[in-house]
């Protein structure tokens, strides 16, 4: 197996997928930190961060971070999620250690300045406002919202404008120095590497940065609900979903066969229903939203103003006939589905090298691919249909934007689903 990983004496944990066949490396540093480990009062303060690490260094203005990178052919990017932050490169085999050493420097020496804070504030901002512009977008926003009010995990990644127009440089600094330690690290590198060379580098780098491990999260208490924003819209975008599960969860491979068999693809239950038999919508699809923890089950549609009031009834009646109802072909087409999704990611450097990260920050270790294939290979009709009965009994949450008027009401809905 090409997969080793080593703890520095720091903490941080340094993982590496060799692939002697390619002649680039995907690397970067993913952190333990994320939307749902902020306060109300800093929501958005993780992404803003993660904006503000590429305003420039001790050593590096904005603009050489940009060019230095770009000069031999890489690429640099960053995200912030729910439960992380990624920050990573791309580039040449032999530019590994510019790209070590550029990842290294944007986390741990940003200088943070005041002119470019309030600059950076009004692009997220503006940000913020092109995601409200946006309802295919925003919808999702919304559904997480309502499936865990009063909690940061229901909160957006972006923040709300108020709090970011808020934050001062003091308390973004602080807060990085909290929550950027080297027990919260993990850097992972996939391609033409070798894993002695990537640990000095990164040990080199990242060898002075000390601190303890990020503390327990808060809980995730799942509620349910509905929101609906009536808006001047050709469509209306439709989030229906369910309480999920977790990553560590006993069912999360039948979980993700359930949901690749109701709405993963064309020859899916819902597309066939939904857009080949009856035309209701152009857009539908199923997905599962894993957390630690927790998670959510969900199904996107965009449909008319009219053909909404067939939608969710029609949902709600594919799901009662999956729990009733699951043959052996369907389920070895999703189990096919899911394989080869695994395996064909298996080609992209970038995709191991985020896949190794994950799995050393959800669960300690590496999963070997056949480990994983094994799991999935193993999930039969029963355990699709007893999760299946899991996930659909139960409060359901709703999030509906555009001309609302004709989608079903909650109470009627929440029955089908009881």
């Amino acid at each position: 197996m090409s997969i080793r990983v080593t703890t520095l004496a720091n903490g941080l944990r340094v993982a590496t997928d060799e692939m002697p066949s390619v002649e680039t490396a995907s690397l970067g540093a993913w952190i333990e930190t994320g939307a749902r480990d902020e306060a109300v009062e800093i929501n958005g303060i993780s992404h803003l961060l993660e904006h503000m690490v590429f305003k420039g260094t001790e050593r590096r203005t904005a603009r050489q971070i940009a060019e230095e990178i770009e000069a031999v052919g890489g690429h640099i990017n960053a995200y912030t999620s729910r439960e992380h932050t990624a920050y990573y490169a791309k580039v040449l085999k032999d530019d590994v250690a510019l790209a070590v050493d550029m990842i290294a420097d944007i986390i741990q020496n940003p200088t943070m300045e005041e002119g470019e804070l309030e600059r950076e504030k009004s692009v997220i901002c503006q940000e913020i406002h092109q995601a409200n512009d946006t309802p295919d977008d925003i919808v999702f926003d919304h559904f997480q919202e309502v499936a865990f009010p009063g909690q940061s995990i229901g909160r957006s990644v972006l923040g709300t404008e108020a709090t970011v127009r808020g934050f001062a440089r003091d308390q973004v600094k602080t807060y990085r120095n909290h929550v950027y330690t080297a027990p919260s690290i993990v850097f992972s590198a996939a391609g033409r590497v070798e894993h002695e060379r990537i640990v000095g580098m990164v040990e080199d780098a990242f060898g002075g940065l000390a601190g303890k491990a990020n503390g327990q999260r808060p809980d995730v208490r799942y509620i349910g609900g509905e929101i609906r924003v009536e808006r001047d819209l050709e469509q209306v975008h439709v989030v229906l979903g369910l309480e999920g599960i977790g990553y560590r969860d006993d069912d999360f491979y039948a979980a993700s066969v359930l949901s690749t068999l109701f709405g993963g693809g064309m020859s899916s239950r819902l597309f066939q229903e939904i857009r080949e038999d009856r035309g209701l919508a152009y857009s539908i699809y199923s997905f599962l939203a894993c957390y630690e923890d927790n998670g959510l089950f969900g199904i996107y549609a965009g449909t008319g103003a009219d053909e909404v009031a067939e939608l969710t009834p029609l949902i709600a009646a594919e799901a009662a006939k999956v729990v009733a109802d699951v043959s052996e072909d369907e389920t070895a087409r999703a189990r096919a589905q899911l394989k080869a999704s695994i395996l064909m990611g298996l080609e992209s450097t970038s995709s191991r090298a985020e896949q190794l990260a994950r799995q050393l920050m959800v669960f300690n270790r590496p999963l070997p691919v056949e480990e994983v294939v094994t799991q999935i290979e193993a999930v039969d009709v029963a355990q699709v249909k007893r999760v299946a009965e899991r996930i659909f009994k139960g409060r359901p949450t709703v999030a509906g934007i555009g001309p609302i008027d004709n989608l079903e009401s909650f109470d009627t809905l929440a029955a089908r689903f009881g």
